[in-house]
């Protein structure tokens, strides 16, 4: 596989406080096997974050996407519940949020992410759905390998 192609990874996780160690140590297993070592700390951290806020805040179970096309990666966590728990509004400032023991997640979005948002994975009345269709939501982020330098 090229570095170029694209490709995706998907693990579902259970609801269980191992969950945001174990989605790490698989994040690092396939960046590291395709060569995005660059994207690996930045990733590792705001998967992390991503994962912990789905385990914590919600009731159910979670997945981790990694999605590659060239020159992004795609962080992407799933989860059952359709609360905004991310929602874009003016982040608060670092000093505001110094002594808070959570509430960082958008700061670290924010400041590490190329891009994030948040959707939710269905739409409508559950009469409408079909059966087995995902419900809740998806918050993601993006980062991109820099563009390389032009060498005189």
């Amino acid at each position: 596989m090229g570095f170029a192609e694209p490709w995706r990874y998907e693990l579902n996780l259970p609801r269980d406080p191992r969950v945001p160690g174990i989605a790490r140590t698989t994040l690092r297993a396939v960046l590291r096997s395709h060569g995005l070592d660059e994207l690996l700390d930045r990733a590792e951290l705001l998967a992390s974050e991503l994962i912990t806020n789905a385990v914590c805040h919600t009731g159910g179970p979670a997945s981790l996407v990694l999605r590659w096309t060239h020159p992004a990666l795609r962080i992407s966590v799933r989860d059952n519940d359709p609360n905004p728990s991310v929602a874009r509004a003016p982040a608060p400032t670092l000093d505001a949020r110094r002594e808070a023991l959570d509430g960082r997640g958008l700061l670290l979005l924010d400041a590490l992410a190329d891009r994030w948002g948040r959707h939710a994975l269905s739409s409508g009345p559950s009469d409408t759905r079909s059966p087995g269709a995902p419900t809740g939501k998806s918050v993601w982020c993006e980062l991109s390998l820099p563009a390389p330098t032009a060498t005189a």
